[in-house]
């Protein structure tokens, strides 16, 4: 279940969870065998009751009380006993179901991002997990399992009486037309409540991230009033599905309770007229309530019922989208060249070609550099040229072979990226720079850094390689986080190493850091490609690539491409296109 990445797996996909779930079909069993001897059990009641008001009573027989309580003593015992064995069984059904499913629905989360870009929604479906394994592990499979014996006990009911069972029946009739209502009721307004939710907590996350900005700003307030609105949502879609899931609950206990009295009246009325003995009235009750707990048990847990069924659905379709993925075949160590031939790309889920008609080669030890005005196509590119988006036509091959002949992971190890926003992960700058390998190889994330020019400035922290960047490199600066990321993107020597906008938060010392960095993984005969912000991010580079409008204007050795556009005519077009930043 849990595969490597790689190429989608070509197979249905839709009975993922099912299958999930069929690996747990020997407990399945256990808890029906477990529920069949627990609702015998739950006869034990009905007919102590019986045997106290027809035997023990007219015999005043002490000794057969006794008996007939050290009896129900033990069955109540074994029942508990059965319950209680029951309850683990499905909590390791959830747990099982967790450990089989959440590497898979991890790997769709950070893949669903790069096929449909932002409209994701979010850790929604690891939440949708959490919902259905603590269904799973709760009471309200224990509804499900208990209601194919209804019908017993309702017959059980009908051989005390005809009329006994009737009004049993009646009761039964009443409480599953109860269930259907809250099916039917609760089903928009708690899709609704869950749509509301994920969006407040994607408002929230934003605002957290954006804190400084918005409070600069002044966004606070109006930023505020859309949480507001949207919380409002919420809570009326959730106290709708509340009011009314709890409303039909209440209505089944008041007609349990009802029913119960109506069979001891029944039962009273049978005595009266000789048609039934004392203890048939006790009998009668008890099994009447035991036979309608199902369906009362499972109004009270619909709600949870429902909320883990949309989930599933949810998952099941996310999985679907996402098929499983095996890693092909391993190809050697890309060595030689990087071609890009007629590549086009457009943005994750959108239809718009964001760069296209790019063509250039680039061979071990050159170093290219990308320049162009804001929304030229220029990050585009290097997110094409590092795999994480598709072309949308033509091809990029290391060595000859496209990029998706390798799997995520190996690719992964011959690539170094720096995006255009830095990110650290909470973990120690060891482990950031060694991708957090586990454990990370001391030699080779010194070397990463002394190569980035970033080991002194780590050496200098509180605690060195050991310390503690924080939720998204908070302890870090801007700067610091962006020499520290250019360390990860060199660890273990990459081939190819694709820098957007590297040194957007550097100073001098990091720009010349940085250029000896450049020169140094040429040296190495790595190749090079430098998204540049300003001109000093492309001092170490040989090849100049200019991008316009979405698509490549110009390409070639960087002398002859400084001399062309820098002639007098061309002057102010090529102050534009050095020194513009920014891009998509």
């Amino acid at each position: 279940m849990n595969q490597l990445p790689g190429r989608p797996q070509q197979q249905p996909v839709s009975s993922e969870l099912s299958a999930a779930l069929a690996a747990c079909r020997r407990a399945f069993v256990a808890i029906a065998l477990f529920s069949g001897m627990s609702n015998l059990l739950m006869l034990t009641g009905a007919l102590f009751m019986l045997e106290i008001y027809d035997r023990v009573l007219p015999s005043r027989s002490v000794p057969t009380l006794v008996a007939l309580l050290l009896l129900a003593a033990g069955l109540y015992g074994a029942q508990g006993v059965i319950d209680m064995i029951r309850s683990r069984i499905l909590v390791r059904i959830g747990r099982s179901l967790d450990e089989a499913m959440s590497l898979r629905v991890y790997d769709a989360i950070v893949r669903l991002p790069l096929k449909v870009g932002n409209r994701g929604e979010g850790t929604q479906p690891i939440r949708d997990l959490d919902t259905v394994r603590g269904f799973l592990s709760g009471v309200g499979p224990v509804a499900f399992f208990d209601l194919p014996w209804m019908p017993i006990y309702l017959a059980i009911c009908f051989l005390f009486h005809f009329y006994i069972g009737l009004t049993a029946l009646c009761g039964a009739i009443v409480l599953v037309t109860l269930a259907i209502l809250t099916e039917m009721q609760t089903r928009h307004p708690t899709r609704s409540a869950t749509q509301f939710a994920a969006a407040r907590n994607a408002l929230l996350e934003a605002s957290r991230r954006n804190a400084e900005a918005i409070t600069a700003m002044g966004m606070v307030g109006r930023v505020a009033k859309r949480w507001d609105d949207l919380n409002r949502h919420y809570i009326s879609a959730s106290g709708k599905a509340s009011d009314v899931g709890g409303g039909l609950g209440a209505m089944s206990k008041v007609l349990r309770m009802l029913l119960q009295s109506a069979i001891l009246a029944v039962g009273a009325a049978l005595v009266i007229n000789q048609m039934s003995t004392p203890g048939i009235i006790i009998a009668g009750s008890i099994l009447g309530a035991r036979a309608l707990a199902p369906v009362d048990l499972a109004i009270a847990n619909w709600r949870g019922f429902m909320a883990a069924r949309q989930g599933w659905q949810r998952l099941s379709k996310l999985l679907g989208h996402l098929p499983p993925v095996v890693a092909p075949m391993a190809l050697k160590p890309p060595a030689r060249t990087l071609v890009v031939h007629n590549a086009a790309v457009a943005p994750p889920g959108v239809q718009k070609i964001a760069a296209q008609d790019i063509n250039f080669t680039l061979t071990a030890g050159k170093a290219l550099g990308v320049i162009g005005p804001t929304a030229s196509g220029k990050s585009s590119l290097a997110r094409m040229l590092v795999g994480v988006w598709t072309p949308a036509r033509g091809t990029v091959r290391l060595d000859g072979a496209t990029l998706d002949q390798w799997s995520p992971e190996s690719l992964g190890r011959h690539i170094g990226y720096v995006p255009q926003d830095v990110e650290l992960f909470n973990g120690t700058v060891a482990q950031n720079i060694s991708r957090f390998e586990d454990p990370p190889d001391a030699d080779a994330v010194i070397a990463a850094a002394q190569a980035a020019g970033v080991h002194d400035l780590i050496i200098n922290l509180p605690d060195g390689y050991e310390t503690v960047v924080g939720d998204h490199g908070s302890a870090l600066s801007a700067g610091q986080a962006q020499r520290i990321a250019l360390a990860r993107a060199l660890y273990r020597d990459p081939f190819l190493v694709v820098l957007d906008e590297p040194n957007s938060n550097l100073d001098a010392e990091g720009d010349e850091a940085l250029t000896r960095a450049i020169l140094g993984l040429r040296a190495r005969g790595a190749i090079v490609v430098v998204v540049a912000h300003r001109p000093s991010a492309i001092a170490g580079v040989d090849y100049i690539l200019i991008m316009a409008k979405g698509r490549q204007q110009q390409f070639g050795p960087k002398e002859e491409i400084l001399t062309r556009v820098t002639a007098p005519s061309s002057a102010p077009r090529a102050l534009k296109v050095a020194e513009q930043g920014g891009g998509q």
